[in-house]
């Protein structure tokens, strides 16, 4: 499989957080769904100095590309427009 590094930056408008809190259940429901098709390895919010959610990074593994574009077409911090700017770049995980 073919793994993924995602950085991923909120928006930053009045209303940015709460539209990520009001998003974020369907998001961990499509994060619990790729955990169990195996393709979620691990991720989590990024948090400014106050300790509020500002970002996410993820790393995921897929197949090919195409699985990769059909995630990034159903996710909610996507189609929502939780993220401002999403950063994808291959990436290994080190087996030690």
């Amino acid at each position: 499989m073919n793994q993924y590094l995602i950085t991923a930056y909120d928006h930053t408008d009045e209303g940015a957080f709460d539209r990520r809190m009001g998003v974020r259940p369907h998001h961990l429901d499509g994060v619990k769904e790729l955990k169990a098709k195996g393709n979620y390895i691990l991720g989590g919010a990024m948090l400014n100095e106050e300790g509020k959610m500002i970002g996410s990074t993820m790393i995921l593994q897929f197949e090919n590309e195409e699985e990769l574009d059909a995630w990034q077409q159903g996710e909610p911090y996507l189609t929502q427009k939780i993220w401002e700017s999403v950063d994808i770049k291959p990436f290994k995980v080190a087996n030690v």
